[in-house]
């Protein structure tokens, strides 16, 4: 049966047609959009006005995100700022360390069972001026049960020292840049990157097999995404170990879910030979709804969590030099073996001198493995200068920028992390569509809010949270923005094909809005009011989902 759907304006993203009145849809997929008279041509239709005085637009594609989202939020929040939860809920931020043990301590009072650990996530210390939490900060929440607490950027954990009793790594002589030791020889409970908060992860209820989500957590990402209005989800550094990848293919194939799901395999824990055997492997397995098939490496850490590699100067407070998460080696046989295998890899780099490592590891890889089509994307890139956008675009490159930093961090990256100039021209959005790099833009929820528009508005005014405009030269348009957060990200997915606009033959994903993005002006891009979606022909309301 073929539904045409009336809506107050179609934001078609096609641009042979970009307006429409009408779209017509059948089987879950798009048979055009136009006005009535023309759809009619299809045959016998039933016309659906439910969306008469709504806005349409493609589905929002958000090209990094964390389905761990989901699962966080049945820990404590210690963010700073205000958050909205899958179910609606805001939740008031915490503006010091003292409010943070204090939301910890009402929540350790909650908890019956005295060996279950205490968890909380997205602290960070920078808005608290610089001031590194302690474990003799979290003793005072509790001696005797395990507490962690994970970082807003993911790349940083906190714990107490009954969790480093049980990782047994309370102990003098630890020797490794990411284990900061006190004026005793101990660890001060502050472990940076995968090698110093791996051994601590089970003891605190952080352990890796988070990042491969559950099913109540895959479940209430995807009530997020319908309130954001997001119908395409990447899904960006997973284990996929066989029971996840087989839970993900039941709850995603139901009837019911309503976004679909592009999971990728971080390199981690595995040789690169068997990596791309999985992904591979893994690719046999993709449906409708999850998509697999795609490497993730992690290259360095967080810029505000001072572990990304930076080149020189460094950072601007003086910082020791970051991280380094994967050996160069390493990394160029990951791309040798991708190339040749026609895998797609992803690298999130933070700092340029991660950015300049990637680039020439691919430069290298691509004499041996040539394809002219390999869409080898950057994750966050967000300190890239105009030479490596040129780099970029002549190795075929795409780049998935991360303007909500100017929000969150801005402020901190001018006066602290990365000083003034660079933080004017941090995600150079400008830069990257004028050297002509294909480019997405991203929220890498749960480490900022998942919600494209907000990352649009981001994108399109630069301001910091305290309304600093920083890098006015770098500032998008609207119509570019939308872009980014639509056909932008399907693109670096290989989706491009089948989701990002809203034209003939493409899955019928909308977005359906309250409000136009195209005329509200770009200050208020933030402030589009949405519906809900819909995804594959299936109509989901964000206060009912």
């Amino acid at each position: 049966m073929t539904i045409i759907y009336q809506a107050r304006r179609i934001v078609t993203m096609n641009p042979s047609r970009p307006f429409a009145t009408h779209v017509a849809v059948r089987g879950g997929k798009i048979l055009g959009a136009g006005s009535l008279s023309e759809l009619a041509g299809w045959g016998e239709y039933e016309l659906d006005r439910r969306f008469a005085d709504k806005i349409l637009m493609p589905g929002l594609v958000e090209g990094h995100s964390h389905v761990a989202e989901g699962v966080q939020w049945r820990f404590v929040y210690c963010g700073y700022f205000d958050r909205t939860d899958p179910d609606g809920k805001i939740w008031p931020g915490v503006k010091s360390i003292e409010e943070v043990l204090a939301r910890l301590t009402e929540a350790n009072g909650g908890l019956s069972d005295a060996n279950q650990p205490l968890t909380g996530w997205a602290l960070d210390p920078i808005y608290f001026d610089n001031r590194r939490m302690t474990r003799e900060d979290l003793d005072r929440v509790s001696t005797t049960r395990p507490i962690g607490i994970l970082h807003a950027s993911g790349h940083i954990m906190n714990v107490n020292t009954r969790a480093l009793e049980l990782a047994g790594m309370l102990r003098a002589g630890v020797n490794h840049p990411g284990v900061p030791l006190g004026n005793d020889g101990l660890p001060t409970g502050e472990m940076k990157g995968p090698d110093a908060m791996t051994p601590l992860g089970p003891h605190v209820g952080l352990d890796r097999s988070i990042l491969a989500s559950d099913e109540p957590g895959l479940r209430a990402f995807a009530r997020l995404c319908v309130r954001k209005g997001v119908t395409t989800a990447a899904d960006l550094a997973n284990p996929l170990p066989q029971p996840a990848v087989d839970m993900m293919l039941r709850v995603t194939g139901e009837d019911s879910f309503p976004a679909r799901i592009v999971s990728l395999r971080v390199a981690r824990d595995v040789s690169p030979a068997a990596l791309i055997d999985r992904v591979v492997e893994l690719r046999k397995s993709s449906s409708n709804r999850l998509r697999l098939g795609i490497v993730k490496v992690v290259v360095d850490g967080s810029i505000q969590g001072f572990s990304a590699r930076l080149k020189p100067p460094g950072y601007f407070n003086g910082a020791a030099n970051g991280l380094w998460y994967v050996a160069p080696e390493q990394l160029r046989e990951i791309f040798d073996r991708a190339l040749a295998a026609g895998v797609q890899v992803h690298s999130h780099t933070n700092g340029d001198e991660a950015t300049e490592l990637v680039l020439d590891t691919l430069e290298l890889a691509l004499r041996n493995n040539p394809s002219p089509d390999h869409r080898f994307t950057l994750q966050h890139c967000q300190l890239a200068n105009a030479a490596q956008f040129r780099r970029m675009r002549a190795l075929g490159m795409c780049v998935n920028l991360f303007p909500n930093h100017h929000f969150y961090w801005g402020d901190q990256h001018y006066s602290l992390t990365v000083g003034p100039e660079r933080a004017e021209r941090m995600n150079a959005c400008a830069t990257a569509l004028a050297n002509g790099v294909p480019m997405a833009i991203h929220s890498d929820a749960p480490v900022t809010p998942l919600g494209p528009l907000f990352t649009a508005w981001c994108a399109v005014n630069r301001l910091t949270a305290s309304g600093r405009m920083l890098g006015t030269e770098e500032r998008i348009s609207v119509a570019d923005a939308l872009r980014t957060v639509t056909l932008g990200a399907a693109y670096t997915l290989g989706l491009d094909g089948e989701v990002g606009s809203i034209e003939c033959g493409k899955h019928a994903d909308f977005a359906v809005l309250e409000d136009d993005p195209t005329e509200i002006g770009g200050e208020h891009l933030k402030d589009v009011r949405i519906w809900g979606t819909v995804q594959g022909g299936r109509i989901f309301a964000a206060d009912t989902i």
